[in-house]
Parts: structure tokens; sequence; C-alpha cells
């Protein structure tokens, strides 16, 4: 039975690009692990938030970096006036409470975090607290999703195959050009002809492998100019400073992608 949570009172908008949502309602139905792969700005997190609010479920979200630990999802001891008190931690509240758990970008954590979700992630459904010396069943809607860009993490930090067999995958790309102009006029109301120079300005970006780039023109990038210029920042000064200026420090480069962008837009 779905929980009903009042803060989920409008959908969060998102654009399916393919059959990502047909495919979560057979993971939702069989309560399986999900991992979601794709570039930073392509729709992961969002995709996470409509999917939750549709189900009218909780959405809890750790975003994950080098340090998060399995104390950090699990949960700790702190001392509260004379007393010890166990606090849970993100994993223990949404297994006990039902809940989806979303581990953005999963591979960045310390390898002890997927230790600690390895029964969770198959027909167990169980999470282990060593501290308290007890295991707990996950609640009937608990669901586990995890996302990771195979892109920036390649050669770094990459998720085992043994830890990717226990999860249902989709694959997320930057929208057809088509549907990325869509998503810019739907998050900021832009002018469908600006947000077609934004999209034009974003593939050209990502077409620019000479430059090095460690990160490329996101849709989140996109969405974020086009907001600039809806506020009635100037169209160049609002791609040079939402698209241009995050992805590079190199002034150089910066420079590069601007006289490209001024054309462009």
């Amino acid at each position: 039975m779905d929980n009903p949570v009042s803060e989920y009172k409008k959908i969060p908008y998102y654009r399916p690009t393919g059959k990502e949502l047909e495919i979560f309602d057979k993971v939702w139905q069989n309560r399986l692990p999900l991992l979601l792969k794709g570039p930073t700005g392509s729709g992961k997190s969002r995709f996470v938030e409509h999917i939750s609010s549709i189900k009218n479920i909780r959405m809890i979200t750790v975003s994950c970096h080098e340090e998060t630990s399995a104390t950090d999802l699990i949960g700790r001891f702190i001392i509260k006036g004379a007393e010890t008190v166990w606090i849970d931690g993100p994993l223990t509240e949404a297994v006990k409470t039902g809940a989806i758990l979303y581990l953005d970008e999963v591979a960045e954590a310390r390898p002890d975090v997927i230790v600690a979700i390895h029964s969770l992630t198959d027909h167990r459904r169980q999470l282990y607290i060593d501290k308290l010396g007890v295991t707990l069943q996950a609640h009937q809607d608990f669901l586990l999703v995890a996302s990771f860009n195979p892109g920036y993490q390649r050669g770094f930090k990459e998720l085992k195959p043994s830890t990717r067999q226990r999860f249902v995958a989709i694959s997320f790309g930057y929208p057809e050009p088509k549907v990325e102009a869509e998503i810019l006029c739907n998050e900021t109301g832009i002018n469908i002809d600006i947000a077609q120079k934004l999209v034009n300005i974003g593939n050209k970006i990502r077409n620019l492998k000479e430059l090095g780039l460690t990160e490329t023109a996101s849709t989140r990038l996109l969405i974020d100019a086009a907001k600039l210029i809806v506020s009635d920042l100037p169209k160049r000064l609002s791609v040079r400073h939402a698209v241009v200026e995050p992805l590079t420090d190199d002034p150089d480069i910066a420079q590069a992608l601007s006289d490209t962008c001024d054309l462009l837009i």
C-alpha cells in the first residue's frame, strides 16, 4: 500500500525519452533495486523525484561522496546529556518506514556502503545493523534506487560487476534536440526559438571532444541558462555564466566556448 505524503502535491515535470516509466512500473511491482546510469544533468534525479511523486512515496536522497560511509547511511550512537542515544541514518529510516532511498552517485561512496546494501538488493531485503545486533526486514514499500556516471567514473571508481548484477539498470542520455527544446520550454517558459538555439549550443559543446572537458553541456545547464534569459539577463551573458563558466576554469577554453556560443545564440 502506498504511503500518503502530503508534500508531493505537484508532480515534478519529467519528459520520458524512452520506456523508462514502463520499466519502473514493473520494477516497483516487484520491488527490485534500480540503477540509473548516465551523464551529469541528464535527468536521473528528476526521474526519481517524478516516480516518487507518482507513487506517493517519500523520497530520501543521499548525495554520495568519497567520505560517505556505511555509518552515515545506517546510523550511529550520539551522546545526549548523560545518555547514549541511537540515531537512525537515512537507509535505516527508509527501510523502516517504506521510502525510496536514492543514492546519488553511489560509486563515489566508500566500499563499505556497497557491503551495507547487499542484503537489501536480493531476495532477503534485509538490513543488518551490527552496532545494535539486529536485522531489519524492509518495509513493503521500501525501494533502493542508485545512480552513477559511467563516463566520469571510468578508470577511477566503478561499480563491480557483482554489484551491478544486483540491480535492474536504465541508461540515461541527453535527449534528442526536439525533446530537449520541449524540456527547456516546460521548465522555464522560454520561447521555443531561443530554446532551440540553446539546444544547438549544448550539442555543439558535446561534440567538441578536442577541448578535453571533464563534463559537457548538460540539459541542466541549458535549463539554468534559459531561466536567466527568461529573467531578462542578456542571452550571451546568460550562456556565458550558466553554461561556459561551470564547464572550465581555463580562460582560453572559456573564451573559445564563449565565442562559439555567441555565434549560435
